[in-house]
Parts: C-alpha cells; structure tokens; sequence
C-alpha cells in the first residue's frame, strides 16, 4: 500500500423527517446529519482493481457496481484502491456512501483534479453530506445541504444486532403522513438540552423498519436502558440505532454492555466535525 487514505466515518441521523415525495418516487427529506469515531478507510493501493480487507469486508464484493469503483470512475481514475471494511452493509449509517465520498476526496487529492459538479448527488443521495464529513443540515433529495447548529460535546453509541436492511424495502412499508420540517435552535449548551430537543423531532422510517425487521425495537430497549443514554433512536434507513451520551467516554462505557453478538461502538464525533 502507498500509504495515502482517507477516512469513511458512519453518517448518523440524529433525526430524519419525510417532508414528501415528488412525482419522479423520490422522497424529500429533513435530517441532522452528524459523523461518527468510526468508519471504513479507503487507500490507494499497488494491485489492481479494488481490494478488500476488514472486519466487515465478507458482506461486500469488488464487483464493477462497487460505490467505490463508480466514483473513482466518475473521478476517471483507474488506479488501485483498498477498502478497509469496518462499518455492517446496508445498515443506516452511510457506508457505501462515506466510501464513495472518501473516494472522491482521495482522487482529488491524489490527481488535484476538481471533483466533476453534480457527481457525488449522482451516486447517491448520501454523498453529497458525506463529502465534507462534518455536522450538517440535510434536505431535498440530499441535495440541500445547510449548515448545523453549534453542537455541544457529547457521545454516540451505534448498535445494529447484525441485520441488513435495503432503504426501498422500508420506505416500500413506509404508512402514514408526512412530517415537517424541524424547528431547531441555532446551538444547544450541553447534550442533556440536545438531547431534550431531538426527543420533539423522529426518524420517519422507524416504525417502518421494525414493520421490516422487529428486532430494531429490542435494539432501541437496549440503548434506552444502558446506563446515562439521553435519547435512542434508529439512524437512516436503519437497522442500526444510536443512543446520545453526556460525552464519548460514558458512551464507550456504555457499549460494552451490549449483547456481544451485535455489532457495537462507543466514542464521540469524528475528528473533522468534533464540537466542544
């Protein structure tokens, strides 16, 4: 390996409204998008193609369809990359998506060539937040992208009890009204008041994904009886859900106490977006 990666952290919705849906299927959404401690790396590399390694790389192939290979595509770039697989597929934090937008970076830097306008909405609505990998406002079809309120330091458990979940599917089983945009404060002093605020807004898909795969919900029971969580909730499309502590290290505490036979973490925010 040449050494040169770039970070893929997990995306996680501290809340996600569906607003609508526009005559083309596509749903208009409302999120608050922060980024996690943890994440897949991706890596120029000596070999061809695309390379695999990671915990998590078992669930994925290096096929041509790979997020990574269409955005080093799109980049025109046709070097060896290596991805570094630690984020569970199909799991509602964003990670093929955070390896696409690693990709582009990675290409970017590597080439000092521009990322082509519009590529990374091209390759999926999560890209385009993905990118700069820091706390934001996420809208439209994941092409509004606004600044976030000033958040205060606190921690993030991730749990997801080792199932896959497809975002059509849940959105497929998805009843209901829609939702309104959330009203939120231009900064929270502390999680405890973060966290007090989010409990006023949802993720719209939750109900429809524990429809999909039940055990969602003894995820959320989890998190809400571990010791200092402020809020549970699921992330995206889920399966995987959160839980808001008062700082990363009650957080990290905390997911040691999770059944052993899920995928767990416990930290605070990635570097790039860290506040407080």
């Amino acid at each position: 390996m040449t050494g040169l990666a770039e970070a893929a952290p997990a995306k996680v919705n501290l809340f996600l409204h569906v607003l609508g849906r526009r005559a083309d299927g596509l749903h208009l959404l409302d999120s608050l998008v922060v980024f996690a401690g943890i994440g897949d790396w991706v890596a120029l590399d000596d070999g061809p193609g695309l390379a695999l390694d990671g915990p998590e790389a078992a669930g994925l192939v290096a096929e041509p369809d790979n997020l990574v290979l269409r955005a080093a595509r799109g980049m025109g770039f046709s070097g060896g990359l290596r991805l570094t697989k630690n984020l569970p597929i199909a799991s509602g934090i964003g990670g093929g998506s955070a390896d696409a937008a690693a990709t582009l970076r990675l290409v970017a830097r590597t080439t000092c060539a521009a990322v082509p306008p519009g590529l990374a909405a091209r390759l999926g609505a999560d890209v385009p937040v993905c990118v700069d990998s820091v706390p934001a406002r996420f809208g439209g079809i994941g092409d509004i992208l606004a600044a976030a309120p000033s958040l205060p330091r606190f921690g993030l458990v991730l749990a997801n009890p080792r199932v896959t979940l497809a975002t059509p599917e849940v959105f497929a089983a998805r009843i209901g009204a829609f939702s309104a945009p959330a009203t939120l404060p231009e900064s929270w002093p502390d999680a405890a008041a973060m966290a007090a605020g989010l409990a006023a807004t949802s993720n719209g898909l939750q109900a429809a994904a524990i429809a999909c795969r039940p055990v969602i919900a003894d995820v959320l029971a989890a998190l809400e009886r571990l010791p200092g969580c402020l809020l549970a909730r699921m992330s995206g499309s889920g399966a995987t859900c959160f839980g808001v502590f008062a700082d990363p290290a009650a957080a990290r505490d905390a997911a040691g106490l999770l059944p052993k036979n899920w995928w767990s973490w416990g930290g605070g925010l990635h570097e790039a977006g860290r506040a407080g």
